[in-house]
């Protein structure tokens, strides 16, 4: 994937330009209003670049179609979007017409089923408005788990530990690193610890992409240590 591209929407103007190899793990950092969510956006297509192209297999994003496109990606939020319905169904939503053995798999793989099987009603379990009869590390688990199940070739984690305690985050950590393997991921993340084991980190600042190697840059540590980054 090759990103070259400059937009304006947010409050500052945005311009990047990198590339990414098939396959591998992209860290991104950055204070708040750096413009990380807006490379997320970009890859979406939520909105166009103003000047410059997103290259997907050498072809511009704008000549897929966008559900064509949207379906090659496989979305984790920060805070994950769940529906008043089971947890099964919710889970299910990455692929209409899943079985119940798939829908079981993803969970396994995403560290949701330990928690799952103990609720009263297991798979069944209604979540509540907004899944907020469950922890917020049960929703990370449960979009997690979506994921695995969609299987899309490309991967976007939004700040995935960002509100959950040590344990949790140890125990979503170790699913993100399953999922990622063999696709290529973006994972905005203000904790060091997310992206360790990303191959290509990017450091945006006022917009503009500061920094792009194999190591993490001092200046995020820095950032990081100071409490500088908070959205």
């Amino acid at each position: 994937m090759s990103v070259s591209a400059t937009s304006r929407i947010t409050r500052s103007c945005t311009t990047i330009s990198f590339e990414v190899p098939c396959g591998a793990r992209v860290g991104i950092a950055g204070r708040t209003g750096a413009g990380k969510t807006t490379i997320i956006h970009l890859l979406a297509r939520f909105y166009d670049p103003d000047s410059g192209q997103i290259l997907l297999d050498g072809v511009d994003l704008r000549e897929y179609k966008l559900a064509d496109l949207r379906n090659q990606l496989a979305i984790v939020l920060q805070e994950p979007v769940l529906f008043s319905t089971t947890i099964a169904e919710n889970i299910a939503y990455a692929r209409p017409g899943a079985s119940a053995d798939e829908i079981t798999k993803a969970a396994v793989l995403a560290n949701a089923d330990d928690f799952i099987v103990n609720l009263p009603e297991g798979y069944q379990t209604r979540v509540g408005e907004r899944g907020m009869r469950l922890s917020g590390g049960e929703r990370q688990r449960i979009s997690l788990a979506r994921a695995f199940l969609k299987d899309a070739p490309i991967l976007v984690l939004d700040e995935p530990t960002s509100s959950v305690d040590i344990r949790t985050e140890s125990l979503i950590l170790e699913a993100m690193d399953r999922l990622m393997r063999g696709r290529t991921s973006f994972t905005i993340a203000h904790r060091l610890s997310t992206l360790e084991k990303c191959d290509l980190h990017l450091e945006l600042e006022g917009g503009r992409l500061e920094y792009a190697g194999s190591v993490q840059p001092v200046t995020a540590a820095t950032s990081f240590k100071e409490g500088g980054l908070n959205g």
